[in-house]
């Protein structure tokens, strides 16, 4: 059994349990039909999340940089989507209905993922003679040869630079050490399968804007106004959120990585297909709430005989092809995002100069400053998918134990450390498996979410009792100054690397801590802080601003991610000690950027602490501002009614 499994069964029985009891003793019943979805949905996206960057890297044998870029294209896309999934739900579809169509195209772009095809093949050609590349196994369980003579030889790097080939006979057709330029590596990939995978992220970003936007905004309208148990069901929904991570974290990295590529990512499928079933089997429970705001508009005929409700699907069904295109071409997306966020702020630095008064201008400054912060914050927080994932492949010892022991009577240890003090377990349960699959890690930060979000809820409602809470601009610092400090952990813990130049997982868990900490400091304040401090006529686009950001920061975090890789060699790393070195190094720059900035908004926070002129105090009887740690570091409800709700309340 495997011991992330067991630490999670406890873990939700622990953290579960009340929560289940709470919603069903004092919410109503439609909460539980949407806590289910979105925890079906998110178990989905972070499924896949969690092996992305290992199916680039090592099944369609991108390299790091290609492989990060990628990666940031494809995030930095779902989070534009929702910004026209909530328009169209707010003016035609109604959430219920955008929902349950995002959460189809999901289903059908985690099950198309489910679709391997032929594996990418890399060839060395030297002296016009071929040597293929043979691989086996997936993350940190991959071994690669080099075929020479039909038998497999390991490789590693030659000094001076090019490639050694270990233990070749002395006739073999080829040198032990390789110089640079004297060979060449050719690649060919199954165009069916790359394809198909092109069309699965793409039907996942149609899904997730048709989706993400809509679903919170229903648990909202379960709520009357001014009821005081709207705050806690927020809460307790977004404990699904991240109950659905962690185990999304732990399930589909464990399947990926000992089955196959089609069963971590079909089990993301299967949790899709979960959640929508659920969804709309309890479309009684949710009492009338996220239906169409103008049901006649939508039945109504629009082209020709197609009414306006299925031109909106098919219009979504179409808009795949585009996305399809885009998708594929990072320096486009770059380009988009470029051109969208200088326009976004020479449109907003002409709005604060020409329609705001001195108030309204210092509340849209400050709104832009914690849009900054947010930038930062999350280009360094999403190197999870990418650079942290690799690296805790490449250069982590991912066991917990140093040897094979011995644990209630079972034995307890790592494969390689059973096998080593010839152990061999008759079934997989009868034996705790101490390793940590390399996709697990990703697990930490849902974990730590789950045992530690009650206790700074608490805290944040402890301190805005007392009217002593801690101001946004100087909640952001002491985000970005975490944030920095957990890379310049793993760096200051350099010395601790053994002779196969891997690190202690002590310290990935460290930094993911110090991360979750920090996102637990920023999270409360995102969105609702954007919609507080905008001005009305303009709430809906600083919204778009906040998603841009987001969007930003996934896209910049791709190409950092590139500069932390190495070279490869059929998706296995030719020197592990490099590999260590470049990581280290954009680990460093990292960390001081988190901490230079986190310092430089604390110095500001005491400067523009006024900026806000009230917008966000919170009197006497108010209730403090819901916790909502969503591991994407930003509120799910970004429906532009909602905001609208949110901002009145």
């Amino acid at each position: 059994m495997n011991i992330v499994v067991i630490l999670g069964i406890v873990i939700t029985l622990v953290t579960g349990v009340p929560v289940l009891l709470q919603i069903l003793k004092s919410h109503p019943r439609g909460l539980m039909a949407l806590f289910f979805a979105e925890m079906w949905e998110r178990f989905s996206y972070y499924g896949m999340r969690g092996i992305l960057i290992f199916y680039l890297t090592q099944h369609l044998l991108f390299d790091d940089a290609v492989a990060g870029a990628q990666y940031g294209s494809y995030t930095s896309l779902v989070y534009l989507l929702p910004l026209i999934g909530g328009l169209l739900a707010d003016r035609y579809l109604g959430a219920r209905k955008a929902v349950a169509f995002g959460a189809l195209l999901l289903v059908a772009g985690h099950f198309t993922m489910a679709y391997e095809g032929r594996p990418a093949q890399q060839t060395l050609v030297y002296a016009g003679q071929t040597y293929p590349v043979s691989a086996q196994g997936r993350m940190d369980d991959r071994q690669v040869r080099l075929m020479v003579g039909g038998k497999p030889y390991e490789f590693g790097p030659a000094r001076g630079g090019g490639l050694q080939v270990k233990g070749l006979p002395a006739d073999a057709p080829l040198p032990g050490d390789l110089q640079p330029g004297s060979y060449t590596l050719v690649k060919s990939a199954d165009r069916v399968g790359v394809n198909a995978f092109y069309l699965a992220v793409s039907l996942i970003i149609m899904g997730v804007g048709f989706l993400k936007p809509n679903i919170s905004t229903i648990v909202g309208q379960l709520y009357p106004q001014g009821d005081p148990r709207r705050d806690s069901g927020f809460t307790l929904y977004y404990y699904g959120i991240n109950l659905g991570a962690f185990w999304a974290s732990v399930l589909c990295a464990l399947l990926g990585q000992h089955v196959g590529w089609w069963a971590g990512f079909g089990l993301a499928g299967v949790g899709m297909a979960l959640g929508w079933i659920v969804f709309v089997l309890n479309k009684k429970s949710l009492e009338g709430h996220g239906e169409p705001s103008d049901p006649e508009l939508l039945k109504a005929p629009f082209l020709g005989p197609i009414n306006r409700e299925w031109t909106i699907y098919g219009a979504g069904l179409l808009g795949v092809a585009p996305i399809w295109l885009l998708v594929q071409r990072n320096d486009l997306v770059g380009w988009g995002l470029g051109l969208s966020t200088a326009a976004s702020v020479a449109f907003i630095a002409w709005f604060m100069a020409v329609k705001c008064d001195k108030v309204e201008r210092a509340r849209m400054g400050l709104a832009m400053v914690l849009v900054f912060g947010s930038v930062v914050f999350f280009t360094l927080f999403e190197q999870a998918g990418t650079s942290l994932n690799l690296f805790a492949a490449r250069n982590v010892d991912l066991s917990v134990t140093q040897a094979a022991t011995a644990f209630a009577g079972l034995p307890a240890g790592s494969a390689r450390q059973l096998a080593a003090a010839g152990i061999t377990p008759a079934h997989w349960w009868g034996w705790i498996d101490t390793g940590i699959g390399a996709g697990q890690t990703q697990s930490f930060n849902a974990g730590y979410i789950l045992i530690f979000a009650p206790l700074f809820a608490a805290l944040w409602a402890w301190l805005g009792q007392r009217r002593m809470d801690i101001d946004a601009t100087l909640k952001f610092g002491l985000a970005l100054i975490q944030v920095g400090l957990g890379f310049l952990v793993v760096v200051w813990g350099a010395g601790t690397a053994g002779a196969d130049f891997r690190m202690p997982l002590l310290l990935l868990g460290l930094l993911y801590l110090l991360h979750t900490t920090g996102e637990l400091f920023l999270s409360p304040v995102g969105l609702s802080q954007i919609t507080k401090l905008s001005v009305a006529s303009v709430v809906s686009f600083m919204m778009a601003v906040w998603f841009l950001s987001s969007a930003i920061a996934q896209y910049v975090g791709g190409i950092i991610a590139g500069m932390a890789g190495t070279e490869t060699l059929g998706g296995q790393v030719l020197d592990p000690a490099a590999s260590l070195a470049s990581s280290l190094k954009v680990f460093n720059m990292l960390g001081w950027w988190g901490m230079g900035f986190g310092a430089a908004f604390i110095g500001v926070s005491f400067l523009i602490k006024g900026w806000a002129h009230g917008a966000d105090d919170h009197t006497p009887a108010a209730q403090p501002e819901p916790l909502a740690p969503t591991l994407d570091g930003e509120r799910q409800a970004v429906n532009p009614a909602a905001v609208r709700a949110d901002r009145q309340a």
